[in-house]
């Protein structure tokens, strides 16, 4: 498994979304209220692309006519079809036995803890003698 820097905290607002390409996959990250996560930018039902679809909250209702909005931009309606699909997991509510979008694993680090080494640079020992540079192998 391989790592990658796709950006830093600040670029990516609360409700916001950034799309990346990593090994020529196109992922969309999104912040919801400061966590981040990562999806495939492909919707499974036509292959629209996410990244352009809206945040949007989960109506739930107890009665008729009575519903409530919860989790508010925590899914993702898909621009062409308007499936839904769960940001933190990526499940749909569509169908949720049998679709999905792929999700993959995020973190946030600060960026001393990716510079940390030890870091080993190949040296030569270089010496001057009269006129003439010598190096070492």
């Amino acid at each position: 498994m391989s790592r990658h820097v796709v950006a830093t905290v600040g670029e990516i607002a609360p409700g916001a979304n950034k799309l990346v390409t990593v090994k020529g996959r196109e992922i969309g990250i999104y912040n919801i209220k400061g966590e981040f996560f990562a999806l495939a930018n492909k919707c499974p039902h036509e292959g629209a692309a996410l990244c352009k679809g809206r945040m949007v909250g989960l109506a739930q209702s107890d009665a008729p006519g009575q519903y409530r909005l919860e989790r508010q931009g925590e899914l993702l309606k898909c621009p062409w079809h308007g499936w839904e699909f769960d940001v933190r997991t990526g499940q749909s509510w569509c169908d949720p036995e049998n679709t999905y979008v792929r999700q993959y694993a995020v973190s946030v680090e600060a960026g001393d803890d990716l510079l940390k080494g030890p870091y080993v640079l190949e040296t030569f020992k270089v010496a001057v003698e009269q006129s003439y540079i010598i190096v070492e192998m």
